[in-house]
């Protein structure tokens, strides 16, 4: 049958479908950690481990061209995953920080295609701002499930965006316990927002006055932030027994890298990024938006032995490597995003989507005019 049909999502068809629960994203981004320790995945590039193909625009007038601005560019983001996924897609976006402030519309305007893998036929094309979000704040909430320290009770969020949403609802699903989060943005009523927002899911939220008062409360401390002034975090706020968490740019002192046991998402993704940097103009420097380019630098200068001084999550769920071995050790967790979470949050939303009839479907071809 050469018929071709595929299912158009729109995001509020992806809420109906059940996008936002937080629960079923840990769950399915923490097997997504088992498949990727397994190697059941394939990601774009020759060592199919990259991140995805980046376009910035140019620093000066060339053509019709938008011009550079902090975090404006285009991203194709495509990956292979197995398991019980067994689904090929590419997440596709644009970004910029202006669109809130001079458009009314969220920084990134994103969609997610899955495709067969076995004839590459598509399945399903959806507005994936949620999807997005949603496994960007899982990522924290299974770490938080693994590595938190046995009683921890309190949530530190630096940024109260987005993802930020998304990270507390997903600390709550992977760690239950954690009922109590402080959060600091220096957008003061952004704070109070969130904290309004968490309260109808039960979590209560203090407003920092301070980044320093967020952390030095927190057992475990989720960074989300954009732009151009990264945060910074002092190694003497941090409680024994704290895990720091980054999505995003971050900088604390070399000493806390150097001393305390490091956790990624994929470190064979950020060896990628290590390589891109190193080939670049601007070199290792350039990489102010990778949240691991202090490690990454501090590896390439030989202070840090990536064989040995590096975990990758998925290694500690599937017990091949030691995660947390006491409630007093110091763990920070980095992760840089991967479209095998988005693909295999998209194949589970796709899924529960067909189940309610939610969607539209759409015709590619009754049958192809050349093949």
């Amino acid at each position: 049958m050469s018929k071709v049909d595929f299912l158009y999502l729109s995001e509020q068809e992806m809420i109906k479908a059940g996008v936002l629960d937080s629960k079923g994203c840990v769950d399915t981004i923490e097997e997504v950690f088992r498949l990727l320790s397994r190697g059941d995945y394939i990601m774009g590039g020759p060592k199919e481990n990259s991140h995805g193909v980046m376009m910035w625009f140019p620093e000066e007038k060339r053509f019709n061209m938008p011009l550079a601005g902090p975090d404006r560019r285009f991203m194709a983001m495509i990956a292979y995953l197995g398991g019980k996924f067994n689904i090929c897609g590419e997440k596709w976006y644009g970004s910029n920080v202006e669109n809130p402030r001079l458009r009314k519309l969220p920084r990134s305007i994103l969609m997610v295609m899955l495709n067969d893998p076995e004839t590459s036929a598509p399945l399903a094309l959806m507005s994936a701002n949620l999807i997005s979000a949603m496994r960007t704040g899982a990522v924290p909430g299974v770490a938080a499930r693994h590595l938190a320290k046995s009683d921890a009770s309190t949530a530190g969020i630096v940024g109260a965006g987005v993802i930020s949403k998304a990270t507390l609802l997903a600390i709550n699903a992977g760690r239950p316990n954690i009922r109590t989060a402080w959060v600091y943005d220096i957008v003061e009523e952004k704070s109070r927002n969130f904290v309004k927002e968490m309260a109808e899911h039960d979590i209560k939220v203090n407003v920092a006055a301070s980044l320093e008062e967020c952390v030095r409360n927190s057992d475990v401390i989720a960074v989300a932030t954009a732009g151009k002034n990264i945060v910074r975090i002092e190694e003497n706020w941090l409680k024994e027994g704290v895990l720091l968490e980054t999505s995003g740019a971050l900088n604390v002192p070399d000493s806390f890298c150097l001393n305390n046991k490091i956790v990624v998402d994929n470190w064979k993704m950020h060896q990628e990024w290590r390589e891109e940097g190193l080939a670049s103009a601007g070199g290792l420097d350039a990489m102010t938006w990778a949240p691991t380019q202090q490690v990454i630098k501090l590896q390439v200068a030989g202070k840090i032995d990536e064989n040995k001084d590096i975990a990758n999550l998925g290694d500690v769920i599937e017990d091949k490597v030691p995660g947390r071995e006491n409630d007093k050790e110091k763990i920070f967790f980095l992760a840089g995003g991967m479209p095998v979470h988005d693909i295999a949050w998209g194949k589970m939303v796709y899924n529960m989507a067909k189940e309610k009839n939610l969607g539209v479907n759409l015709n590619l071809w009754e049958e192809p005019h050349w093949f």
